[in-house]
């Protein structure tokens, strides 16, 4: 048996992997996917991309990133032992690099490797290892581009165009042998640079200022400027080669240099295992549910109370989209919470599909048809709906009140609240609450070092708070899960970790139980209040926020009757003995008799004056009333004028004289054509059904496994196709074709020879065109040949396909061997 030959390049590398390989590739970079490559060096080729290694290195953990950094300062290709060495260090360094950490690294790092082959970023055997070159121009160092490892160029990088006069006098000022080659110059300084003997010789004989300039350029950036009459200590250093020019105002420390002052290592710090989320503070499991049930059942009625807000229709939507900072100031008013935990609120109901805009002229915002679908819903479904919106959404509350990139103000439910790491930040967060012992509150601090390990280049540009914006999502997380009732006194819940893990059933039966029963009762007071001892029964609730006030809200909810509620109610068709029913059978206490005076007495007002359109006009059957309105200087601006005894006509509007008479202390009605009172009923306007919004994508998504299978069956196909021995033409034929080029051949050796191939079973090489003019080059097995059309088994496509013979343009034998 022959020995196998080490891969050359890239392409050659993935071909010899396996197809659980293959699909384990595809689906760690599902980029490669779109579109599915032809063969496997179409597939090497995008791997190969700046975009898609950006993303490749953004997903790498942060040992796995630190391989691969130790690689790109490392010769290429690399043996595995200096690559272990550049993590480790030589062992010189007089005890800093602890043993421990030497260990830990050799035992992380044939797996920091191998996810560094499963994604095609490094390739070759141990001997040889390779990291893809577009992926070393990222992490090499540059002057404009420092190595995350804080090392400089190479000698030779550093030196080339350097005059070779000046390279003698670094070799004699180093104690080297002069030569007049350039190539043997370079390589004798760089041996004495990687010489632990001799430079720590060269060192020794340094100034001790000398030495100061390199402690400070030794872990980077190891670029300096220098003035055209440099110090002694840099004029020594520069002398000597250990500071080499790359400009005339700036020097640099060569790479085999910093390496010796490292004692070897790439990165000061290695960082092999990933970092503990330690435990704040450890609670009772059941006391952790409670608390989270009791914040989720008041996440329940925050949200309905917001709707509430914008029953009759809400707030205008700004030009440039979102709510207004006024409107969002009004919202936090009545919730009684800050404008930042209102945002959040607005933008859940927002993500939970329940909250939109009307579509109308005047814009405006409004619950959806959902939300009534959604109140009708049992209290533990309805928190399993917005516990699952908020999980994948993409917006983030958070943001809000900062500025985008432009300076501009970012608003709730405006348009730039999108961040699509949101997601995958949440669930990670979650994760890790879900892998410490149930109530066990996680230290927030080694939650972000955790995150920040798991993910070092993935939004770590600085923001304006001066962190990450991974690291602001995951504060957001933290907080957001806290109101929602996700978390308990900072501590997973039980139903969030069957959320998580079972759905949304099995997070509602572990919920419902802890949610409190509604009431059907409250208790009416003699100071005109209703105080309801817990959370009301729907209808109750519904009927209450009518005929009456809020007043306090906390564990028990004060309501207080007052004249313009009351005349709410009658507004909305109720009669003064509907409301006295309603009273005594929802009262576990007697009615007040003022409560039954105060409905009485706005009862018997109501409707006394009737409104109707003239543009308006005010009628009563009592001409007293009417002349007291019109001596009322607060009419002045109604413009009233008396038509008949019992008539008033306005030139406002019926609503503006409406509001303006009750504003007066009167009880109007508004009637319609016929005289018929109207009756205006709250919560009345919807929204179009509407969907909730779309996340918006990180990337491609994940592959599954269905897909995962046909692609790489597809790419096989293709690359058998592709690298296939193809048997050259015989002498005297007119078939005519040439490496990468489309066979040639006339239609009637091209059916002679697909008739055969049919009849022997055989395959063969075709070149076709299809209906679009696309070329390919195509590898199928014909199965029958009729009507112009070729049946046949395309290798290619690894399907059963039928062909044009017509646009065949040639056909070829395959090559003994070739299949």
């Amino acid at each position: 048996m022959g020995t196998t030959t080490p891969p050359r390049t890239l392409a050659e590398a993935l071909r010899a992997r396996g197809d659980e390989s293959l699909a384990g590739l595809l689906r760690a970079r599902p980029d490669l996917l779109n579109p599915v490559p032809n063969d496997i060096t179409q597939l090497a080729t995008r791997a190969g991309t700046r975009a898609s290694v950006v993303r490749a290195l953004e997903h790498l953990d942060r040992f796995a990133l630190q391989t691969a950094e130790a690689l790109a300062v490392a010769p290429d290709p690399a043996p595995y032992a200096t690559l272990l060495s550049l993590l480790t260090g030589d062992g010189l360094d007089d005890g800093e690099q602890r043993d421990d950490v030497g260990a830990a690294v050799t035992a992380a790092l044939p797996g920091a490797l191998a996810t560094l082959r499963e994604q095609a970023l490094v390739w070759g055997e141990d001997e040889r290892l390779r990291l893809v070159r577009t992926a070393r121009e990222l992490l090499a160092p540059s002057p404009q581009h420092p190595s995350p490892t804080g090392l400089g160029p190479t000698v030779a990088e550093a030196t080339a165009g350097m005059s070779p006069g000046r390279l003698q006098e670094i070799l004699v000022a180093s104690g080297l042998p002069a030569t007049h080659d350039p190539v043997s110059a370079v390589a004798a300084l760089s041996a004495l640079f990687t010489d632990r003997t001799r430079m720590a010789e060269l060192l020794d004989t340094a100034p001790v200022e000398a030495l100061s300039v390199l402690d400070r350029l030794v872990w980077g950036p190891p670029y300096g400027e220098v003035t055209p009459n440099p110090t002694p200590p840099v004029k020594w250093l520069r002398d000597r080669g250990l500071l080499l020019p790359v400009s005339t105002r700036t020097v640099v420390l060569p790479r085999e240099a910093a390496l010796h002052l490292r004692a070897g290592r790439a990165h000061r710090v290695p960082e092999p295992v990933p970092p503990v989320v330690a435990a704040a503070a450890e609670r009772d499991p059941q006391a952790v549910d409670r608390a989270a049930a009791g914040q989720a059942f008041t996440a329940l009625s925050t949200v309905e109370e917001l709707l509430k807000l914008w029953n009759g229709g809400g707030p205008a939507i700004l030009r440039a989209g979102g709510l207004s900072v006024r409107e969002l100031k009004r919202v936090a008013a009545a919730l009684e919470v800050t404008e930042p935990i209102a945002a959040f609120w607005v933008e859940l109901a927002y993500a939970a599909g329940l909250l939109a805009s009307d579509g109308e002229s005047d814009e405006r915002y409004a619950p959806t048809p959902a939300y009534d679908e959604w109140l009708d819903l049992p209290a533990q479904d309805r928190w399993t709906h917005l516990a699952t919106a908020w999980l994948p959404a993409t917006r983030v509350p958070g943001l809000v009140g900062g500025q985008d990139a432009k300076g501009r103000a970012l608003s709730a439910l405006g348009p730039e609240l999108d961040r699509s790491a949101a997601p995958d930040v949440r669930r990670r967060v979650l994760s890790l609450f879900a892998e410490l012992p149930p109530g066990t509150a996680p230290d927030p601090e080694t939650l972000l070092r955790r995150l920040r390990w798991e993910r070092p280049l993935r939004g770590s540009a600085p923001s304006a708070e001066g962190t990450d914006l991974r690291s602001r999502l995951a504060l957001w997380t933290l907080n957001e899960a806290e109101l929602l009732g996700i978390t308990g006194r900072g501590a997973l819940s039980s139903q969030t970790r069957a959320l998580l893990d079972e759905g949304e059933e099995a997070a509602a039966a572990l919920l419902a139980p802890l949610l409190p029963e509604p009431l059907d009762h409250v208790l009416l007071q003699a100071d005109l209040t209703a105080v309801a001892p817990g959370p009301l029964e729907r209808p109750l609730a519904e009927t209450l926020s009518v005929l009456a006030d809020v007043e306090s809200k906390g564990g028990a909810t004060v309501y207080r009757f007052t004249p313009g509620s009351v005349r709410r109610a009658l507004d909305a068709g109720q009669a003064a003995a509907d409301l006295h029913a309603f009273l005594a059978a929802h009262s576990r206490t007697p009615v007040p008799q003022p409560l039954s005076y105060l409905i009485d007495d706005v009862a018997r007002r109501h409707g006394h004056l009737r409104i109707g359109a003239a543009s308006a006009y005010v009628r009563c059957d009592d001409e007293a009333v009417l002349n007291e309105i019109l001596a009322d200087r607060r009419s002045t601006g109604l413009r009233l004028r008396r038509l008949a005894p019992t008539v008033l006509a306005s030139q406002a509007d019926p609503g503006s004289l409406l509001e303006a008479l009750r504003e007066m202390g009167y009880a109007p009605a508004a009637e319609s054509a016929e005289g018929d009172v109207l009756i205006t009923r709250a919560g009345a306007r919807r929204t179009p059904p509407r969907t909730p919004p779309t996340p918006v994508p990180e990337g491609p998504p994940t592959p599954d496994e269905t897909l995962l299978g046909a692609a790489v069956r597809a790419i096989r196909a293709g690359d058998t196709a592709a690298t296939v021995v193809r048997k050259e033409p015989p002498e005297g034929t007119t078939g005519t074709h040439t490496s990468g080029s489309l066979p040639r051949t006339t239609s009637a050796e091209t059916l002679a020879t697909v008739q055969a191939a049919a009849m022997t079973g055989t395959a063969v090489w075709i070149g076709y065109v299809n209906a679009e003019g696309a070329a390919s080059q195509r590898v199928i097995a014909p199965v029958r040949v009729e009507g112009g059309f070729v049946t046949a088994y395309d290798h290619t496509a690894d399907e059963v396909r039928t062909f044009a013979l017509h646009r065949i343009t040639g056909v070829a034998e395959l090559a003994e061997d070739g299949t």
